[in-house]
């Protein structure tokens, strides 16, 4: 059965076109995905994410737990901070991507991908053993609303926000007299915030803020150009960019990755031996030389052989070219600047290997 956020009501009622996405009936666009796209680069746009998962681990065994799970050392946070790290397996392969906050000492807040939640709650707990752990899905209870843009923070305000969470940090302040978290992290490669809350209070807040928004030139984002904004700021899709057979250095997260952890954590002799000795594929960005659209799953070739298959690709409204992710073979005559060329029905197109991010980011650090 097709799930449904507390906001579903409010997405009709605003015309939205619905899909069916990771099991939830979602809004894919409102109006033009360009256009949606557009205005979260030049004004706000407000996301119903309420479909991602809220788990939250407690207990004095908690950071044990947390370690053991993600190559992050979760030992540094301090509270109200947050980590963006993935959950891996066994061989270092990525189960998913999280956002972990430190809510106070022995108390966190995890933020999983809405298809994977149910997988990633039994994963945990099957690496919880004896430990002293409370592992609490409360993600039915939860809705999230996503407000980004370069006027996102003034829209804040405006709803009496007066002190706006650091970048990845976390904090509790009230709305309209409503208990919320409020985070700033983001998806779309501009500045913004998070309000998580109950989701009694759910659509007084979305409707809130549209009404608020208005001066600021709000208007509601669909999924499609929430793809759209992820792919130009490059930032990965699980299940199109990361998945159980690919770890964090071949996707392009060695950042991500804490070098110096001394405790174990599930994968890490392969993770480390990536680092190392490098990797046989990794993940690189592209723009299309000539007309064309790469999509997922479209196969990359050189020199007449493939090398490899493209995870993501669409138009970038904001470059006004077509682009793509793909992973391919580690060889040391491609490069950026090295041309390539993407199999479009039959049919290949030269493509030229580019930098990453595809635009400048402006969310604030």
């Amino acid at each position: 059965m097709v799930k449904q956020t507390i906001l579903h009501d409010e997405h009709i009622k605003l015309g939205a076109k619905m899909v069916d996405f990771a099991g939830w009936h979602m809004p894919v666009q409102y109006a033009s995905i360009i256009e949606e796209h557009n205005n979260v680069r030049n004004n706000v746009g407000l996301f119903d994410v309420s479909h991602m998962g809220e788990i939250f681990v407690k207990g004095k065994d908690s950071l044990t737990l947390l370690n053991k799970l993600v190559p992050q050392d979760i030992s540094k946070l301090i509270v109200s901070k947050a980590v963006y790290c993935q959950l891996t397996n066994l061989n270092g392969g990525i189960k998913d991507d999280w956002i972990i906050y430190k809510l106070e000492d022995d108390a966190y807040l995890i933020i999983a991908n809405a298809s994977m939640t149910e997988q990633d709650v039994n994963w945990v707990a099957l690496n919880k053993g004896d430990l002293d752990v409370e592992i609490i899905n409360e993600s039915h209870n939860y809705s999230m609303i996503a407000i980004q843009g370069p006027k996102a923070c003034d829209l804040i305000t405006d709803l009496g926000i007066t002190s706006i969470p650091d970048f990845f940090t976390i904090k509790k302040d009230v709305i309209n007299n409503i208990e919320v978290f409020v985070s700033r992290t983001g998806y779309t490669g501009e500045d913004g915030v998070e309000i998580i809350l109950k989701n009694r209070y759910a659509v007084e807040i979305w409707n809130l803020l549209l009404k608020k928004g208005q001066v600021y030139g709000v208007k509601p984002i669909g999924l499609g150009a929430r793809d759209t904004l992820r792919l130009e700021a490059s930032m990965p899709l699980y299940g199109n960019d990361l998945d159980e057979s690919t770890t964090p250095i071949e996707a392009g997260l060695t950042w991500s990755v804490d070098k110096d952890k001394s405790v174990d954590y599930n994968g890490k002799s392969n993770i480390l031996q990536h680092i190392q000795n490098g990797t046989e594929r990794k993940l690189i960005g592209f723009r299309m030389i000539d007309k064309g659209i790469a999509r997922h799953e479209y196969e990359v070739w050189h020199n007449n052989d493939k090398i490899g298959v493209v995870t993501s690709g669409g138009i970038s409204p904001t470059r006004g070219d077509n682009i793509g992710l793909a992973y391919i073979k580690t060889l040391d005559n491609l490069s950026v600047g090295s041309t390539i060329q993407i199999k479009i029905r039959d049919k290949f197109y030269n493509a030229e290997i580019i930098k990453r991010p595809f635009i400048q980011k402006r969310n604030k650090k």
